[in-house]
């Protein structure tokens, strides 16, 4: 199968998956007899979009290339999609579109040292920075004590690189890491979901997806599904070794290092006043301690 064919195949399989979800009702539609496919039929779609059955059955098909933004926009609101899904469907379609010229090779990007000064001054919050793939490129010395399992974890990739996702899915103790894995392993999925609508020629990010696939029946089960997700904050319960169960929020934030790349500023933080904040605030005090060595090492 060729790219474009893959290409269709992700359109067909994300439209179908998110006209199944959608009950007549929900729509506005009325019922009556019974159904031979959950969700709505494609003639309902079309008809809530203001198209064409025959247009729709070949948008779904995945012929999306040349279908205007306005248009894209009543299949988005017809599918009740939310601003993760919609963007991921114009993704999608700016990815379907004739290119001028081969697609370049995407490059990594290296952290800028300004960023590094700025993870360094962040005390109480761990701080790192992924990229798109999820792996970890830059953190400050909290965020590598909070995830020391994943750092220390065979599961990195060829450079020894912590990854989100192979650590979710190619290592059994994250399972043990990561109080409420299922959660958490659905979110790391939708994320690779949604890199993979904007970065289409990624042959790192295939790569990785191709590897997990392979590998781990959950992640096939998950990427079936597929569920999309941008934004990335919420609560997360960790297991850590040393600390004992965190109960931290988390937030991230874009990150313009490069216009052609993207990277994400994560932070980790606890509750004021709570038993996580203590003993957030030990691992930072031990982290700290285990820097004091090597810097003073490189001072010599």
């Amino acid at each position: 199968m060729d790219d474009r064919s893959d290409h269709r195949a992700e359109i067909r399989d994300f439209l179908v998956g998110r006209r199944a979800r959608i009950t007549p009702e929900q729509a506005g539609l009325p019922t009556s007899g019974r159904r031979r496919v959950p969700g709505l039929r494609r003639e309902e779609v079309a008809v809530l979009a203001g198209v064409s059955t025959e247009w729709y059955t070949r948008l779904e098909k995945g012929h999306i290339s040349g279908v205007s933004e306005d248009v894209l926009a009543a299949v988005a609101q017809a599918l009740h999609l939310d601003e993760d899904e919609r963007t991921y469907l114009f993704d999608l379609a700016r990815a379907a579109r004739p290119a001028r010229r081969t697609p370049s090779r995407r490059r990594d990007v290296e952290v800028p040292p300004r960023t590094q000064w700025l993870l360094d001054t962040i005390a109480m919050s761990a701080a790192f920075v992924r990229n798109g793939r999820l792996d970890v490129v830059a953190t400050n010395p909290l965020a590598r004590a909070l995830h020391a399992p994943m750092f220390d974890s065979p599961a990195t990739d060829g450079r020894g690189r912590a990854n989100f996702a192979r650590y979710h899915f190619l290592d059994a103790g994250s399972r043990d890491f990561f109080a409420d894995w299922e959660s958490g392993a659905a979110a790391t999925v939708a994320l690779l979901r949604a890199e993979a609508g904007r970065e289409p020629h990624d042959r790192a990010l295939r790569e990785l997806i191709g590897e997990l696939s392979t590998l781990s029946p959950d992640f096939r089960t998950l990427w079936a599904a597929h569920d999309v997700r941008i934004r990335h904050e919420g609560t997360k319960r960790l297991r850590h070794p040393e600390a004992g169960l965190l109960e931290l929020t988390y937030q991230s934030l874009d990150l313009p290092v490069s216009h052609r790349a993207v990277h994400d500023l994560s932070l980790y933080t606890a509750e004021p006043g709570s038993t996580s904040e203590e003993r957030l605030g030990l691992l930072a005090s031990l982290a700290a301690t285990a820097a004091r060595p090597a810097e003073s090492g490189r001072l010599r």
